[in-house]
């Protein structure tokens, strides 16, 4: 994904999340109004251009990310990160639920310093509220190179809802999402003014 601008085209930012297996916050992602796209991959490890295979195996220090290009006009990157922690657990080390290991951590890979200042923000207020039972351990880190993921990983859930992770692990979050962000999502009805 490239910020672009055209007179038809909305300037897209970028940010780049790992919460756990990409194909759930992937799911939640899709579908917010003034999401622009996503797309699952990898960030935050030594290894170039790292496949899925590589990757679970922890050894290329790289985490499942997803990069998330939305219109700044409709949502801001502090929308994003909350929306980023109501899906995932960020007091958990190396873990979400049952998958394990460093590629599932939490992390906020920052694009630039204005990124990296609302990130440390909205960790420290959530901490300050008491929002979680631990402590938050999601890594806030500068983003060195993000690797888009193999293909059949690309929107998986919209094409896999079926399949028994996605029911068990992701319809969940999708069902959490209709409930809780109700007006957020894309074709809702514009809130009425009272």
């Amino acid at each position: 994904m490239r910020d672009t601008t055209s007179p038809s085209r909305p300037k897209a930012e970028l940010a780049t999340l790992a919460g756990g297996c990409f194909w759930c916050i992937e799911a939640v992602f899709e579908q917010i109004e003034g999401v622009l796209g996503v797309e699952s991959g990898y960030a935050g490890g030594r290894t170039p251009n790292p496949t899925y295979k590589q990757v679970c195996t922890g050894e290329t220090g790289h985490a499942e990310v997803i990069q998330v290009a939305y219109e700044a006009a409709k949502l801001t990157y502090r929308d994003v990160l909350e929306i980023f922690f109501a899906f995932h657990d960020p007091t958990t080390m190396n873990r979400q639920g049952a998958d394990a290991g460093t590629q599932y951590r939490s992390a906020i890979f920052y694009h630039d310093a204005r990124q990296k200042a609302e990130a440390e923000a909205v960790v420290r207020e959530l901490t300050e509220a008491g929002v979680f039972d631990a402590p938050i351990v999601t890594e806030i880190a500068p983003l060195g190179a993000f690797y888009k993921a193999e293909q059949y990983h690309q929107g998986y859930y919209r094409q896999n809802t079926d399949q028994p992770y996605c029911r068990a692990v992701i319809a969940p979050k999708v069902a959490k999402l209709r409930a809780k962000y109700a007006t957020r999502l894309k074709g809702a009805a514009a809130p009425r003014a009272s």
